[in-house]
């Protein structure tokens, strides 16, 4: 599989915002994964300001894999404000060769997760995808297949359904169209897993799951919902399922989630995307 259209020039650039609000009903600690993650070829310069009731808390940075970040805070009681202004660039980087063999990374995502039970769906994915060679074709098919199968509907899904609940639901939202996704590649051996990305172009805007799939010794990302562009997309964080890139996790205390609000775009035109070009996530 070679890339062609699917990627784009020198020097793209972002800015991504997040605001958040949080009402905190008992002291709590929360990681946050809303910055963009730092790869080869990517640049990023961020503020990010996290206040309880206008005093401003610390945020402590650690790694999260896949050049992801997490940030800790620690809360008192009060209301929360989170606010990240970021702006990225990607310049050109030498064509990284595909990979030989198998690494631990591709065999974690082969395995089922929480919210991609791909063991369940083995024989289902067989029959309804047949004999297609792992490769652009059956990328192809998988996503053609999720977009027949489910209708894209705000609010039709809740925080523990899995790609089988979506299946039988027949509607979702971008998660759930990259977990059914995810659990028909996995189930057909093709890691797959979910990134968390800033999507120009999204509308509704708000933060956006797609698939990355391994075939050809290169990671290759799908997005079932074709509602914005993949070679805009600007990675956030990357995981096995939704479970792993969580924009917000509560690690104990009582918060409550009042107010989100997201911003993304890049300088210039949005490339046009067909959906069957092979493109890749940086």
């Amino acid at each position: 599989m070679t890339s062609t259209g699917g990627e784009r020039g020198n020097d793209e650039q972002w800015h991504v915002e997040c605001h958040l609000a949080v009402a905190v009903d008992r002291e709590a600690r929360l990681a946050l994964e809303i910055s963009p993650a730092v790869r080869p070829g990517i640049a990023v310069e961020q503020t990010l300001e996290v206040a309880v009731d206008g005093v401003p808390l610390e945020a402590t940075a650690c790694a999260s894999g896949h050049g992801g970040t997490i940030h800790l805070v620690r809360s008192p009681r009060g209301a929360l404000t989170i606010d990240l202004v970021a702006d990225a660039t990607r310049s050109a980087i030498a064509e990284v060769a595909p990979t030989e063999g198998i690494d631990l990374g591709q065999l974690t995502y082969r395995r089922q997760s929480r919210y991609c039970p791909s063991d369940e769906l083995v024989s289902f994915a067989s029959h309804e995808i047949g004999e297609v060679t792992p490769g652009p074709e059956l990328l192809h098919a998988v996503r053609e297949w999720v977009a027949d199968r489910l209708i894209y509907e705000e609010g039709s899904s809740g925080p523990f359904d899995t790609a089988v609940d979506s299946l039988f639901a027949g509607r979702g939202v971008c998660r759930d169209f990259a977990h059914l996704a995810i659990t028909m590649l996995r189930a057909l051996s093709v890691p797959a897993r979910l990134a968390a990305v800033y999507a120009p172009g999204l509308a509704p805007m708000d933060f956006h799951a797609v698939v990355e799939a391994h075939v050809d010794g290169r990671w290759w990302v799908v997005d079932p919902t074709g509602l914005a562009p993949r070679s805009s997309l600007l990675r956030i964080s990357t995981g096995r399922d939704a479970a792993d890139t969580s924009f917000m996790t509560v690690l104990d205390g009582e918060v409550w989630l009042n107010f989100t609000e997201v911003v993304a775009y890049t300088h210039g035109e949005l490339p046009p995307d067909d959906h069957v070009t092979p493109t890749r996530l940086r």
